[in-house]
């Protein structure tokens, strides 16, 4: 969604102030099931919700204050949508190019157990946190002397570590580059940080089992896209790492997306965009069925009481009940 910026650097906007969205073309989406055991966890009666449009590449939702805060990263802002409202607001702007350099805008987001709201900054190439004032407190920007690339998509553990993936897409030129791996980082107790993953093409998104001794990793290489497992150690470190479940053969015309962003739910089931949609995979690996949304679709998040899931896919904000709550779904303070 392409707009005049009506706040002012650091500011946190109102739920009354309402962009309204540009013309878009009509949505169009269906739920496919391959498997019975899909019954389960989205009735056979849900339908796919469009709650707002128009947006340039919305991403990176998460349950916040009682609504659903997402990032659309080209236009460096994150919008709120609560129940009731026809249209999201603006919630903070800018995201996450606060620097007179510029740059895109916040990616995904997360609450930590205190409540706050986690930003990856592609612009500022960190991961912060917003404070009451509207400031924003770095919490890893740098892997030694190196600039992060563009931190892309977080998990926070129960205990408060912080996982997140750095591809390059952030990134305005190669000349900004400093770091060659496109890592996926633990950021432990005191601000310990570490690369625990280092040979992937593009890590995107990022999930946790429910007992969060697996790290799930989404990679969204055009050519090899698909989710990678990973066992955690107590301190963090992953190994074993192996393929948990392969999207490129899913690829094909009219099928649009790869393997972004992701969520796991209380049953251990991860839901990750791929081509198509949203991707619904048993943990076992099996491929349970889809949500169709016609689009690119960049990520999801569990709301409201845990059992609905919103959806960003490209312009459009989504949502469908669901018969299973998010792993670890807390709901957050208004």
């Amino acid at each position: 969604m392409k707009t005049t910026p009506v706040l002012s650097a650091f500011a946190i906007c109102a739920a009354s102030i309402v962009i309204a969205a540009e013309p878009v073309p009509p949505f169009s989406g269906s739920i496919e099931r391959l498997d019975p055991k899909l019954d389960t966890l989205i009735a056979p009666e849900a339908k796919i919700e469009v709650l707002a449009s128009g947006f340039n590449w919305a991403e990176g939702p998460v349950w916040y204050q009682g609504g659903i805060v997402f990032s659309d990263v080209p236009e460096n802002t994150a919008f709120m949508w609560k129940e009731g409202q026809t249209e999201a607001a603006v919630f903070l702007k800018p995201s996450g190019a606060t620097k007179p350099e510029g740059g895109q805008g916040s990616n995904g987001l997360a609450v930590d157990a205190r409540g706050n709201l986690i930003l990856c900054q592609h612009g500022d190439r960190r991961v912060a946190r917003l404070e009451r004032d509207g400031k924003f407190t770095t919490l890893a920007g740098r892997l030694g002397d190196h600039l992060f690339n563009s931190p892309n998509d977080l998990v926070v553990a129960s205990n408060g570590d912080i996982f997140f993936t750095d591809p390059p897409y952030g990134l305005k030129d190669k000349a900004s580059r400093e770091i060659e791996e496109n890592g996926v980082y633990h950021l432990g107790k005191g601000g310990v940080l570490r690369m625990v993953v280092k040979d992937l093409t593009f890590p995107n998104g990022i999930a946790l089992s429910p007992d969060e001794k697996t790290l799930f990793v989404a990679v969204s290489d055009p050519a090899a896209t698909r989710v990678m497992a990973y066992d955690l150690a107590a301190d963090g470190s992953a190994a074993n790492a192996r393929v948990f479940f392969d999207a490129q053969p899913l690829k094909k015309p009219g099928l649009k997306g790869g393997c972004d962003g992701m969520k796991v739910d209380a049953q251990g089931n991860v839901w990750t965009t791929g081509p198509g949609g949203v991707l619904v995979i048993s943990k076992e690996g099996k491929h349970l069925g889809t949500i169709l949304t016609g689009q690119a679709t960049a990520n999801c998040a569990w709301g409201d009481d845990g059992g609905t899931l919103y959806v960003t896919a490209d312009m459009f904000l989504l949502r469908v009940k669901t018969l299973v709550k998010g792993a670890g779904f807390r709901p957050s303070r208004k």
